[in-house]
């Protein structure tokens, strides 16, 4: 059986398909060391996988022998891990297969499929999806390639379009969120919860409109101090949580926490002690780390990622522009690795075919050893290489014609042709790993 580009299949919830209330209750916050992929790739059918878990979406990236099987076995699973019932949450996920599978994952790491278009984080965590998961073994010669392909094609929409100038992330619509509904921040108080790269990212954007030290707190104290120094800050434990909200006006919060770090009944006690003085929370992490609750108080206006997107939107500007130029590179990688995986088709017939005028050359030199005796080493080394010579001409002509009609409706005619005139059917593997990996090879030599 040869693995195809059919066989790609991504199953996944987004922000454009669940509302955050479904996103955070499917997260993989345990697959640091890739041990959830493993588990997956072990129902049946999935013959490799990558997991992609950001705070705006969840996908499984898969190569299967049956995509129909494997998305129903797939999505029971996810369920199951996350202690869901699918009819709850089915309709929040969309399936991709084939060509629309190559394509999602392609417009995916591009950031062409992100909340904010072109924002740069994206292809960061792609990679380090895949290269957990790769140390994981998950991964093959398909998927491997497809995102070698797919961070190709990123590179390309960055440095041929526009759509990443004066792009923006996250972090900087939640300032900008933070300003739309405070004005001037100047003299506000920011506190910032986290210490990850989001929260990096929060501080930088804003450092640039706030006069006050930015207060930072995080579970790990040490990296709390770490970013507070970057930005002339100062760094609170999380045992000091509350008392620190009872002096903040803007805060922004994108831990990894698995449980809300703020609940409604401890932070109505800073209310009450700040007498109910206005206080803006926008809670960028995923699952959510203020509990929604909290927005019921009065003095308090918490927003949600998912409230961001009247900012996202102003700041498009001339950049959707720029995205359909880079929608059409996108369709000429897709072009390019569907083509490539066509080519798995005829890969192992050529390797037959070397393999079968291999065997024969070598035969018929062994067979005429006896006449051979008394040539000298440089003679018969010289007999070697003519040999070698005819038969690799011999097998051009056969070897061409495959792979020119790789983009034609008859390459499957082609390729029965040639194993038959040549009678290869038994020269080729039935093992799909082995076949695989040699027309892996051989594409790569190719190229």
């Amino acid at each position: 059986m040869t693995i195809l580009g059919n066989n790609f299949l991504v199953l996944g919830i987004n922000y454009n398909t669940a509302p955050v209330l479904v996103r955070e209750r499917i997260t993989f916050p345990g697959n640091s060391d890739g041990s959830v992929t493993r588990h997956i790739v072990q129902v049946g059918g999935i013959l490799e996988c990558i997991i992609v878990s950001t705070c705006n979406r969840s996908e499984l990236i898969a190569v299967t022998r049956n995509p129909d099987s494997s998305c129903e076995a797939l999505m029971e699973l996810v369920c199951s891990l996350h202690g869901l019932t699918r009819d709850s949450v089915q309709s929040y996920f969309y399936v991709k297969r084939g060509e629309q599978a190559v394509r999602h994952v392609f417009r995916v790491t591009s950031s062409l499929d992100s909340m904010v278009l072109g924002e740069p984080q994206i292809v960061g965590q792609v990679k380090e999806a895949f290269k957990r998961d790769a140390a994981a073994n998950t991964t093959g010669p398909l998927l491997n390639r497809l995102m070698h392909r797919a961070f190709f094609t990123a590179k390309r929409v960055r440095t041929e379009t526009g759509v990443a100038l004066a792009a923006v992330s996250i972090a900087y619509v939640a300032v900008e969120l933070a300003k739309k509904i405070l004005g001037d921040l100047a003299q506000r108080q920011p506190l910032l919860i986290g210490a990850g790269d989001m929260a990096e990212l929060t501080a930088k954007h804003l450092a640039t409109c706030v006069n006050k030290p930015i207060k930072i707190i995080n579970r790990t104290f040490e990296n709390a101090c770490s970013l507070a120094s970057q930005f002339k800050g100062s760094a609170e434990s999380m045992d000091r949580l509350y008392e620190a909200l009872e002096s903040a006006d803007v805060v922004i919060s994108s831990t990894g926490s698995c449980d809300p770090v703020i609940n409604f009944g401890a932070m109505k006690k800073v209310m009450r002690k700040r007498r109910h003085r206005p206080i803006f929370m926008i809670d960028i992490a995923i699952p959510r780390d203020i509990e929604a609750e909290v927005n019921d108080l009065d003095g308090v206006y918490l927003y949600n990622i998912d409230d961001l997107q009247s900012v996202v939107d102003e700041n498009i500007g001339g950049r959707r522009l720029e995205a359909e130029k880079a929608e059409e590179i996108v369709d000429q990688e897709v072009r390019k690795f569907l083509s490539w995986t066509k080519s798995l088709e005829w890969a192992p017939t050529i390797v037959a075919l070397k393999e079968k005028f291999e065997q024969i050359r070598s035969a018929e030199i062994s067979r005429m050893n006896g006449k051979l005796n008394d040539l000298n080493v440089a003679e018969r080394d010289a007999i070697e290489i003519l040999t070698r010579a005819i038969v690799n001409k011999i097998a051009h002509g056969p070897i061409s014609f495959m792979k020119k009609s790789i983009k034609t409706s008859r390459s499957n005619q082609h390729v029965d042709f040639v194993q038959r005139v040549f009678d290869l059917d038994t020269f080729v593997s039935d093992d799909d790993s082995e076949e695989i990996k040699t027309s892996d090879h051989e594409i790569d030599n190719r190229n």
